[in-house]
């Protein structure tokens, strides 16, 4: 049976529709061109009246009727000028087509240079990313980076800043030296010079990579807000502790994010060890904190180089004795045991009785050693007690009797450190380049970024206790004595140094005048026996 044909409008209805809409799209793109300037003055209309709904949102309640008065005021003198509404709507018709008017698309992406980069960067892990048992990889030979790369930014220079990787499930980001090789191999081809931050999230399989920003020098020794027993060590990066401090940055005031150390008889890091490279600022951070603790406590000082950095605190209030020689320290250190002792068997009576403990018990007892190594192998040559053993007892019952220790030592002499002090100084800086391992001694996990170097004095890590690790600027505090301390630096320190005569007007002391202000290297601590009252025989 054969077919009929289609009727002759059904046949040509496809045909039909077809010239239809090519002459509804000509229609369209010809009214869009007419309309284009009517499009473009409406859309700048629409976005000044977003603009200023949101200006009159944020303007408070206080202040919207004198602001509705002065517009108010603004269109009655256009309306009465000449011209006046004429000149008005040419004017918003203008900044309406200039509003309106479509911005030329960004380019987004990055360049050929830096496409190139990140294709080397793809390369380069492959290797450790890929094995052969896996049947779809994400890194391959010739594979496309966009795959696997995101979130990347570049600086000026064309040099990473920020790379977010996306690796296998199988990869093991469990292993410290696994993970240690994919950090090493991002720092070589990012640029080295840099401090790197490396964020593994093992959930997700992702690792993020960003550049840290140098950390500020600019901020000098001063007041800072801190209650009795706070003691701020140095600053940190932003947002990394919850608190943060107003201070002074040259002529500007700013809140920046400190590392605050708490001591006192609730503190579970109630001593500190400080450990770095020769002129990496070991003795400055001891320094801010000698006239940190001076405004509610007292100060002894023992200096094992001898060099008189602690001049400024020679015979100040609240400073019992600053001492350099061997014989001095042995004083100092045993009178120092003997306080301890002492205030033990006060606060003991004390609580027995049902009374507080007197105030000179809860006057907080700060012990400064710097680089006591020193004084170690001189004592051992002459055949006399090491200053370490003499520090035993508080060590242990510091955080009762109300007594701190800081030791600073060098990297060099830091085996001739006590088993004793190790143990019980358990907050940790480490200042200066230092390698991953030197910090990871020291402070007992690596610390979270890649150690740069060359760092100013100052600079480096502190860990309190069981804590993360953080790093760490110390604020600026030279010896004001220095012939090359700036005046700047000299006033602020010597502000801060208690019944310092003319602090404003002190002139650099030569480094004769600074071993007199430290006292002949074997005098007995006098001082101390004056402040601090005879010690009391034990039992």
């Amino acid at each position: 049976m054969a077919r009929r044909p289609l009727p002759r409008i059904l046949s040509s209805s496809s045909a039909s529709i077809t010239r239809s809409r090519e002459v509804a799209r000509t229609a369209a793109d010809s009214a869009t061109d007419v309309l284009h300037p009517l499009i473009t003055v409406g859309r700048g209309l629409r976005r000044l009246a977003s603009a200023v709904g949101r200006r009159w949102a944020a303007t408070p309640k206080d202040r919207r009727g004198p602001a509705l008065f002065l517009v108010a005021a603004c269109i009655l003198v256009v309306a009465l000028i000449p011209y006046g509404p004429l000149l008005a709507l040419i004017t918003v018709m203008a900044a309406a087509a200039w509003k309106g008017h479509e911005r030329p698309a960004v380019p987004t992406g990055p360049d050929e240079a830096e496409t190139a980069r990140l294709q080397a960067l793809y390369e380069a892990l492959m290797p450790y990313f890929s094995v052969p048992e896996d049947p779809a990889p994400l890194f391959t030979h010739g594979g496309e980076w966009d795959h696997t790369f995101s979130d990347y930014e570049f600086d000026e220079d064309g040099r990473l800043t920020e790379l977010q990787v996306k690796y296998p499930a199988y990869f093991t980001d469990g292993e410290a030296s696994c993970r240690a090789r994919i950090e090493q191999l991002l720092e070589t081809k990012s640029g080295r010079g840099r401090e790197y931050l490396f964020d593994w999230d093992e959930e997700g399989n992702t690792l993020t990579m960003s550049v840290l920003p140098a950390l500020p020098t600019s901020i000098a020794a001063q007041p800072f807000v801190t209650a009795p027993g706070e003691t701020v060590l140095g600053f940190t990066d932003d947002g990394v502790v919850q608190r943060t401090v107003p201070v002074q940055e040259g002529e500007e005031t700013r809140d920046a994010s400190p590392v605050v150390w708490r001591t006192g008889s609730r503190s579970t890091e109630p001593h500190l060890l400080v450990v770095g490279a020769p002129g990496s600022g070991t003795t400055t951070l001891l320094r801010s904190i000698a006239l940190q603790t001076l405004r509610h406590g007292d100060v002894v000082i023992v200096e094992g180089g001898g060099t008189g950095e602690y001049a400024c605190l020679s015979g100040r209030p609240g400073v019992l004795a600053v001492e350099c020689g061997l014989a001095g320290a042995l004083a100092t250190l045993e009178w120092a045991a003997h306080e301890t002792e002492r205030r033990l068997t006060v606060t003991n009576r004390a609580r027995q009785s049902g009374h507080p403990s007197p105030e000179d018990v809860r006057r907080p007892l700060w012990i400064l050693l710097d680089r006591p190594s020193a004084l170690g192998h001189l004592a051992a040559a002459e055949g006399r007690t090491d200053p370490q053993d003499l520090l035993q007892i508080p060590l242990r019952h510091g955080r009762t009797a109300h007594v701190t220790v800081v030791v600073a030592e060098q990297f060099d002499t830091v085996g001739a450190i006590g088993e004793t002090i190790r143990q019980h100084t358990r907050a940790r800086v480490v200042l200066g380049p230092a390698t991953c391992h030197q910090a990871e001694t020291v402070l007992g996990i690596p610390p979270h970024t890649t150690p740069t170097p060359g760092t100013p004095p100052g600079r480096g890590y502190a860990r309190l206790g069981s804590g993360p690790v953080l790093r760490l600027q110390v604020p600026a505090t030279p010896d004001p004595y220095d012939d090359a301390t700036t005046e700047a630096h000299r006033r602020a320190v010597l502000a801060l140094v208690p019944g310092a005569p003319e602090q404003a007007d002190a002139a650099p002391v030569p480094m004769e005048k600074k071993q007199e202000a430290s006292g002949p290297a074997d005098a007995a601590p006098a001082p101390v026996e004056a402040a601090a009252g005879p010690v009391p025989a034990e039992g």
